[in-house]
């Protein structure tokens, strides 16, 4: 028999991780080595353990964010492929998991066939991208001009978590006119004048989450 793919879950809902696990062993050449409920443990587990492919989640209640685990993971050489898993289907957290290293981007609700697949393509080395995410990304391509930037995504999600220019220029590490530059942006590209505005009109189109 051939060498099953190795995979490692990372969630921070246990019935999620048990659903996960139940579903993917029924599969006769896939192996669940382990499956842990934070990304530092994901990213400490992927360096050490011989996977594959690594399911990831892209919230999790700690520090770390999913995103930002995937670049952990695969900026080291013969790392594991990443296949995000997740209920989020916004331009923002799309533009995080890809710029971050992601092979595949799945949404929780695939069938399981469609997961099987995603995590086969993935173990291969090609890309695994849902069919409404890859839609999305199209559109942007289409339609560069009026397209949020990545950085304008990042900054119009702190923005709708009520954080001010003061402190979005803190957490990203950008001076209060830059951070004001990208809202000149944003106001720009959404047809808006005000915050509130932009909030609204980039959580109607799927960019942000609220």
């Amino acid at each position: 028999m051939d060498t099953p793919i190795r995979l490692l879950l990372a969630d921070d809902h246990p019935v999620v991780r048990a659903g996960l696990r139940a579903v993917l062993e029924t599969e006769p050449d896939f192996e669940v080595v382990s499956d842990v409920p934070t990304a530092e443990q994901a990213v400490d587990l992927a360096a050490r353990l011989d996977v594959d492919v690594v399911l990831m989640d892209l919230q999790f209640g700690g520090r770390m964010l999913g995103s930002q685990a995937t670049a952990a993971i695969t900026a080291r050489s013969g790392a594991p492929r990443v296949l995000v898993l997740t209920t989020y289907d916004t331009d923002a957290d799309i533009l995080a998991a890809i710029e971050a290293g992601a092979t595949g981007y799945l949404l929780k609700d695939a069938p399981p066939e469609e997961l099987a697949a995603a995590v086969r393509t993935a173990a291969a080395g090609k890309s695994a991208l849902a069919p409404t995410i890859a839609l999305r990304l199209m559109d942007r391509m289409r339609s560069p001009a009026t397209a949020l930037s990545r950085r304008e995504t990042e900054v119009l999600q702190l923005v709708a978590d009520g954080l001010s220019n003061a402190a979005i220029s803190k957490q990203l590490f950008l001076s209060q006119a830059t951070v004001k530059s990208h809202l000149v942006h944003i106001y720009s590209k959404l047809g808006v004048d005000s915050r509130t505005s932009a909030v609204a009109a980039a959580t109607a189109q799927g960019l942000i989450r609220r």
